[in-house]
């Protein structure tokens, strides 16, 4: 295994967490537009699943940057 196959794959597992991230935002907000939660509740959730998401983002962004990079220098 070369250091191009580790960054692809490495790149590919950074992706798959970042993806993971985003679809748990997905479910979190989904469960709290269900259970009817009041505006502050709302709110405090929204707030957490943000900072959450921006991270989930940019980790699949560094991901597929990674693979792309692999895959080009190999």
């Amino acid at each position: 295994m070369t250091i191009y196959d580790m960054l692809i794959w490495g790149g590919a597992a950074l992706t798959a967490l970042g993806l993971a991230g985003i679809v748990w935002c997905i479910a979190t907000v989904t469960s709290a537009r269900r259970a009817q939660a009041d505006d502050a509740t709302m709110r405090a959730t929204m707030q957490r699943v943000v900072a959450v998401n921006m991270a989930a983002l940019a980790a699949s962004v560094l991901g597929l940057m990674s693979v792309v990079m692999g895959i080009m220098l190999r």
